[in-house]
């Protein structure tokens, strides 16, 4: 099922194709750059079934994104409840991961800025969150032009102190 087309992107449920390079995605160093580690492909396996089951807890998660001209997988562009130990949790998060070669294109902003328009017309969420480990200048950037507003900072209770990743900001728009 499309639940999100944007002129260039489809935001879709995850197809057992999209296996293959989302291990591949979740290996790459570059891209988990601003996350605590790569992911082995058991562990990408076991985040996809947590996706999984968030879409049937919740009716919503974290969607496969493809580009419409050629049908590839490029990551992922959605929701996902956040529920770590923090002042703003529980909460809904928008979170996106492109592989490499998807970068630089307006892809993230594009998907995610339509995201947030379903979440808040098709799902009825009243707030969205964003965060990220402080130096990730790249998903800042998405953010702030999808029009979510700086809250604050706060240490990521799952990252190691003394981590570069421990300081992290948050990033929220209403309905």
């Amino acid at each position: 099922m499309i639940y999100i087309e944007t002129a260039r992107l489809q935001l879709r449920d995850w197809e057992q194709r999209d296996l293959e390079p989302f291990s591949q995605l979740n290996a790459d160093e570059e891209v988990m750059t601003y996350f605590p580690k790569t992911l082995s492909i058991e562990e990408t396996e076991t985040f996809y079934q947590s996706i999984m089951s968030e879409f049937k807890d919740s009716g919503f998660g974290l969607y496969a994104v493809e580009v419409k001209e050629n049908k590839e997988y490029i990551g992922f562009i959605g929701f996902h409840k956040a529920i770590f130990a923090a002042d703003f949790t529980p909460c809904i998060e928008i979170a996106w991961r492109l592989k490499r070669d998807a970068w630089g294109k307006g892809y993230a902003t594009e998907g995610a800025a339509a995201c947030l328009q379903y979440g808040f017309g098709e799902l009825g969420f009243k707030d969205i969150y964003s965060f990220t480990a402080d130096i990730n200048t790249p998903s800042k950037k998405v953010m702030q032009k999808i029009g979510m507003k700086f809250v604050n900072e706060f240490n990521h209770p799952k990252v190691e102190k003394g981590s570069p990743l421990y300081k992290h900001v948050l990033y929220h728009v209403s309905q």
